[in-house]
């Protein structure tokens, strides 16, 4: 069986090395042993492995639910409802952060139009409201401005 090292597989898989060696940190990828000058080396199914990681990252899943998913594709069948379960997670928080960003959008609308509206005082009204919030909020407990 054909093997290779780190590097190789990284490329053969068209990723960094840093990402081979965080999955295995995170468990996800084993190499399959060491060389005499203790360097990875790696087999087929590792380089399958490391594409199905990509391929599940891609599509959402995080790297809980990858291994959970590793799990089932090492199992004899994939247990559907399972796996709906995850997705199903996946799409929650999906939805926050669509609504997260639609909050983020509607705010740099209202900066843009300040910004134009002010512009020829030759003083930024959004650079002076964030300086007002940085001096009045807590961290991470910055107000949001209207949205006029």
């Amino acid at each position: 069986m054909a093997t290779w090292t780190i590097g190789r597989l990284a490329r053969a898989a068209d990723v960094p090395t840093s990402t081979v060696r965080y999955y295995e940190r995170s468990r996800l990828l084993r190499p399959s042993g060491r060389t005499g000058g203790n360097y990875r080396v790696y087999e087929a199914p590792a380089l399958e492995r490391l594409r199905f990681i990509r391929a599940a990252q891609a599509n959402g899943f995080t790297l809980d639910d990858i291994a959970t998913l590793l799990g089932f594709r090492e199992g004899a069948t994939a247990r559907c409802r399972q796996v709906q379960v995850l997705i199903k997670a996946r799409l929650a928080d999906l939805r926050k952060r669509l609504s997260q960003m639609h909050e983020v959008e509607a705010v740099l609308r209202s900066s843009l139009k300040m910004c134009r509206q002010y512009e020829r005082t030759g003083h930024c009204r959004v650079v002076e409201s964030l300086k007002r919030e940085a001096t009045s909020s807590p961290p991470g407990k910055a107000r949001r401005r209207s949205r006029k």
